[in-house]
């Protein structure tokens, strides 16, 4: 009997050896076997919901009217929705400037957010700060191609990619049909040169009995994105005020100063335009209450253009000069570099989801800023949108005439110095060329340490 049991565990030893013996040939290493465990516990936890949770925290700012606070909390639910063990709080952080000044705060404090929508201008400043994540190995080719062109040139350092497009736009012109009936000009013929802007612009300025101006034929804004408003019109005389690379900047051209004069004249010359400070916020305000006729502006307000104005109005390109152009503007998406993975991947994640077609599409049409995608315009959702609205297709339209935002090295300063001396050649302090010669010895002074 003992010899018996002996025996019996024996063979019970054996078994279990033969069995662990073909358990660790199928599991050996890094098989597939083992990755496809480990995929299946891995989707074990998703489907049960023990997915370690992660918090994203995404800065953001509001540069446009609308609700656009509401629509990021909405899709931040939504994908939260999709995504359960993921939350992104959006922290609103006021403007453009008072957002790259807090993420420059946290950065610099060790506590940078996780994501953060930013003016795809900020680039080189970013860059030098040593605090983004590269995103060319993060998404594929296809994926960047999608894209218009003229809106990834302001995401590159060379080749390399560090921002994805979001709330992009372009400088558009919108005028008021009703008030070119009254002034005796065709409603479906925007001025498409400089001179015809001249004309229309003095056809429909109104003065009252005591000859002052009741209703302005043009309103272009001359605070915060001056140097934006004078890149198109020096893009529509021939030339671009900035190189590719962040290192150069091209104020004192002459197709510069033509630009700068003629932005001037409008106000101190030909009485068209109200002279001196236009405030970016106001000249909307002053086009929907029907004080100006004509306005250039972001196409992001396009949609609170169309729910707030009472009149019918157009949208064209920008008039020429020697050739149409405007510089693109608005916010890329960027991913920072000194977080856990795990944060970085849930981030990635976030800007696939707000950069599906449908998405952008939906994007566009509630807050007016440019579908940053060629796939957006082919959903049946925008395909129908414009159907119905024409105007939502001019900004996209103008792409092809569209150019890089001024970008550089220390950008805050070279934009600050920029905007200060347009500002007073608009005021009358200095002339157009001691502006641009001023800004351009200011701006060689900054960015002489990043020439090659």
């Amino acid at each position: 009997m003992k010899k018996f049991s002996l025996l019996i565990v024996a063979m019970m030893l054996l078994l279990s050896a033969c069995g662990n013996a073909s358990s660790n040939k199928g599991n050996g290493g890094n098989s597939v076997a083992s990755v496809e465990q480990g995929t299946e516990g891995n989707k074990e936890q998703q489907t049960s919901g023990k997915e370690k949770p992660v918090e994203l925290s995404f800065y953001f700012p509001v540069a446009v009217g609308g609700p656009i606070t509401g629509f990021i909390d909405k899709l931040a639910a939504d994908f939260h929705q999709e995504n359960p063990s993921i939350t992104v709080k959006p922290v609103y952080a006021g403007s453009y400037q008072d957002t790259m000044t807090k993420v420059v705060t946290a950065v610099q404090g060790g506590n940078s957010p996780d994501l953060a929508v930013l003016l795809s201008t900020e680039l080189y400043s970013l860059l030098e700060m040593n605090a983004l994540e590269e995103l060319t190995p993060r998404f594929s080719q296809d994926y960047f191609n999608g894209f218009y062109e003229a809106f990834m040139s302001n995401t590159k350092s060379g080749d390399q990619v560090w921002s994805v497009p979001f709330q992009r736009s372009t400088i558009v012109m919108y005028y008021n049909k009703d008030l070119f009936k009254a002034a005796n000009l065709d409603p479906e013929k925007a001025p498409a040169n400089w001179d015809e802007l001249r004309d229309y612009a003095e056809k429909l300025t109104v003065k009252d009995g005591s000859g002052a101006v009741s209703q302005w034929g043009l309103e272009i804004p001359s605070t915060g994105y001056q140097y934006w408003m004078l890149q198109a019109l020096s893009l529509q005389s021939g030339t671009n005020i900035v190189s590719n690379d962040g290192t150069e900047v091209y104020f004192n051209k002459p197709e510069v100063k033509e630009a700068l004069q003629f932005y001037v004249d409008l106000g101190r010359k030909d009485k068209v335009m109200p002279e001196g400070v236009l405030e970016w916020a106001t000249v909307p305000s002053d086009f929907i209450s029907g004080k100006t006729a004509m306005m250039f502006h972001t196409t992001g307000n396009l949609s609170k253009v169309k729910s707030d104005a009472k009149f019918d109005f157009g949208v064209s390109y920008l008039p020429a000069n020697k050739n149409y152009g405007s510089p693109t503007g608005g916010g890329n998406l960027y991913v920072f570099k000194d977080i856990p993975e795990e944060r970085k991947a849930a981030a990635l994640k976030f800007i696939e989801f707000l950069t599906e077609p449908e998405r952008v599409a939906q994007w566009s049409i509630d807050t007016g800023y440019v579908g940053t995608t060629k796939a957006a315009y082919d959903t049946e959702l925008l395909k129908n949108y414009v159907a119905g609205f024409p105007q939502a297709a001019v900004a996209r339209d103008q792409m092809e005439y569209a150019s890089s935002e001024l970008s550089t090295y220390q950008n805050g300063q070279v934009t600050k110095l920029f905007n200060d001396n347009i500002q007073s050649a608009l005021l009358g302090e200095i002339s157009p060329d001691e502006a641009l010669e001023k800004s351009q010895q200011q701006a060689d002074e900054i960015l002489k340490k990043y020439g090659k």
